[in-house]
């Protein structure tokens, strides 16, 4: 097998950056985050995907894209990859011919998995001077919502290997589902308020799964000011929550918590907790 020509217009783009947070004492501390961005693949100059990724081997995701969604069966049908991240796209060029690239496009299914993109470039556009409601919030708020949360996650205690989120309003869990895609949980959630129409700017929303751009966005679009997380998050998602006036809160548990965004609406109001949970 001969190996595909490979062209990269620029280096690969940093992993990790460093920012300050405000702990659960109101202190400033420095931590690493990811630096999630978009890669837009496109075969044949025909565009699949836009996967978002950290971009350390973007040659090797971008090829196993295409091969475990069998748009390729033959990897000696691959001429070129050419990664450019100015434009953040990959453009893959095989010798197959047009139809069987256009057979493979129409039978695209969108997974559970995490970190495909496909909504990214069209809903910035629609977003571009979005902001959610600004609001305040208390770290007695945050506490109830985490302790209410606790009586939850009925599937992952027994089972594991899902996501659960939540919409809560102070500790009140207004809605809670889980599923195996983080994505698919808060899709959920967002169809259901809109069937409901309620509004979330006097709501919290609640995920175990990472902040990412598009659970960032998929917020945004619910009207939720207000973003709590067991998890951590990366570089774009902090982005955005900053660009839509987003309260962002990670790696919450118990009475530990970080907020990565809009620590100058919290107020510290419980003092002197310092037990581990």
């Amino acid at each position: 097998m001969a190996k595909p020509n490979i062209i990269r217009t620029s280096e690969n783009p940093l992993q990790t950056i460093e920012v300050d947070v405000y702990d659960e004492y109101g202190e400033v501390i420095t931590k690493q985050i990811a630096c999630e961005r978009p890669l837009t693949v496109m075969l044949n100059w025909k565009e699949v995907v836009t996967l978002m990724t950290l971009g350390s081997r973007p040659e090797s995701l971008v090829l196993g894209y295409l091969k475990n969604q069998s748009f390729i069966s033959d990897p000696d049908a691959i001429e070129s990859v050419i990664i450019d991240w100015e434009t953040s796209s990959a453009a893959v060029i095989t010798k197959e011919n047009t139809e069987q690239v256009d057979s493979a496009l129409k039978k695209k299914t969108v997974t559970s998995g995490c970190g495909q993109g496909t909504m990214y470039g069209n809903v910035m556009k629609q977003l571009e001077n979005y902001q959610v409601p600004q609001v305040s919030l208390k770290q007695s708020e945050i506490y109830a919502s985490l302790e209410a949360l606790t009586h939850y996650n009925d599937t992952y205690k027994k089972a594991g290997a899902v996501h659960g989120c939540a919409v809560c309003k102070g500790d009140e869990v207004l809605s809670f589902v889980e599923d195996v895609g983080r994505h698919n949980a808060v899709d959920t959630l967002a169809g259901e308020m809109w069937l409901n129409q309620e509004t979330g700017d006097d709501k919290i929303f609640y995920t175990t799964g990472r902040l990412t751009s598009e659970m960032v966005i998929k917020v945004a679009q619910m009207g939720i000011p207000v973003l709590l997380s067991r998890s951590g998050v990366t570089q774009m998602g902090l982005d955005l929550a900053k660009q839509f006036g987003i309260i962002t809160i990670a790696r919450a548990k118990g009475l530990r918590f970080q907020a990565f965004h809009g620590a100058d609406r919290i107020e510290f109001d419980v003092k002197g907790q310092s037990q581990e949970s």
